[in-house]
């Protein structure tokens, strides 16, 4: 396992009951950062995670969806830990929206879409702004995903342009308050076997999804993890602004 000493970081990790999130709060833990695990609906998963670790972590609910929710997050876990070092904005969803679907049916689930994976974004990227900029330093993780730079099939429309959003942020952050010693970075992932990925497989099946890849097996969310704890650590500052891509080479810029 590559050793990346995390052990005066506390991070706040949204989305960190399953999926990615959970492979990346468990490594992180495991290099030693104190990680605020956030989680919708999952809490045996997150405090499985906290349990496992003992090193001062600890879970936080909040339904992401509601601007109210998102805001009490944050405060709560700054209450908690007093200081932040770090954000990774993890949580997201990804909604099949096929265009066969009325415009109101349509449009519900875009608003969903955004709200999930943008508007809580935003929220979260003003909030940390001003807790960084009061403490003097702070750095911002966003996952993204292939299909800003490749685009994506008619049915996740709104998951490729909220992906689009979250990248302009995370660039905007990078240029705009680099100079106040906050760094931002994208990572972005291809095809991820995860659970939200699963329904996409059982439908498509698994054969056309390895097809579009370089490699000989998906990327599992464990792969993504290293990468995510060196930007933590700030072993990669002078690369704020950039998105660093992680899809086995099925888009290469």
């Amino acid at each position: 396992m590559t050793i990346i000493d995390l052990k005066d970081k506390t991070i706040l990790l949204t989305g960190a009951s399953d999926g990615i999130g959970r492979a990346v709060a468990d490594y992180l833990m495991e290099m030693g950062a104190k990680v605020a695990v956030h989680y919708n609906s999952n809490k045996s998963a997150a405090d499985a995670l906290v349990a496992k670790h003992h090193n001062g972590s600890k879970v936080f609910q909040a339904d992401v969806s509601k601007e109210k929710e998102v805001l009490g997050l944050f405060d709560a876990v700054v209450a908690h830990f007093g200081r932040l070092d770090v954000i990774v904005l993890n949580a997201g969803v990804f909604l099949e929206q096929p265009m066969h679907l009325n415009t109101a049916d349509w449009l519900n689930i875009w608003k969903k879409t955004m709200a999930v994976n943008l508007d809580a974004v935003g929220i979260l990227t003003k909030l940390g702004l001003d807790h960084f900029l009061e403490q003097g330093e702070g750095r911002f993780v966003y996952l993204g995903s292939r299909a800003v730079f490749r685009g994506e099939t008619q049915e996740f429309l709104a998951y490729a342009a909220s992906k689009g959003g979250i990248t302009s942020l995370a660039r905007s952050v990078a240029r705009s308050f680099g100079k106040q010693n906050i760094k931002a970075f994208v990572v972005a992932p291809g095809f991820t076997r995860t659970r939200m990925a699963e329904k996409f497989i059982a439908s498509h099946g698994e054969e056309k999804v390895l097809n579009e890849i370089a490699l000989n097996e998906l990327t599992r969310p464990e792969d993504l993890a290293p990468l995510i704890a060196l930007l933590c650590s700030g072993g990669m500052d002078h690369a704020t602004g950039t998105t660093i891509d992680m899809n086995a080479g099925s888009h290469i810029r």
